[in-house]
């Protein structure tokens, strides 16, 4: 049987990973897409959630549009990568 990862227990990685993907700077769907492992489609779709939640905004320079993080979702990318990664680092406990 596989182990249930505990990340997944509690969390939805995918957008919990895009939210923390844009920490660093102001990125295009496409290349957060590819960071994130997730189709073009599914990113956007996420990225439109989470500006109606006030997480993002949208930057339009020319024919793309630029994500970068609100400060509201600077303080909760924050929050998710402290989580994700202390998350990340727990280990079942051997029964004996």
């Amino acid at each position: 049987m596989k182990e249930k990862s505990v990340l997944a227990l509690f969390l939805r990685q995918k957008p919990v990973k895009l939210l923390i993907s844009l920490k660093s700077e102001p990125k295009y769907a496409t290349i957060l897409s590819k960071e994130v492992d997730l189709t073009y489609s599914h990113t956007v779709k996420l990225l439109d959630l989470f500006k109606n939640f006030g997480l993002v905004d949208f930057e339009k320079k020319g024919r793309i549009k630029v994500v970068k993080l609100t400060d509201v979702g600077e303080d909760v990318a924050k929050i998710f990568d402290t989580i994700f990664g202390k998350l990340s680092k727990l280990r079942p406990v051997e029964k004996k």
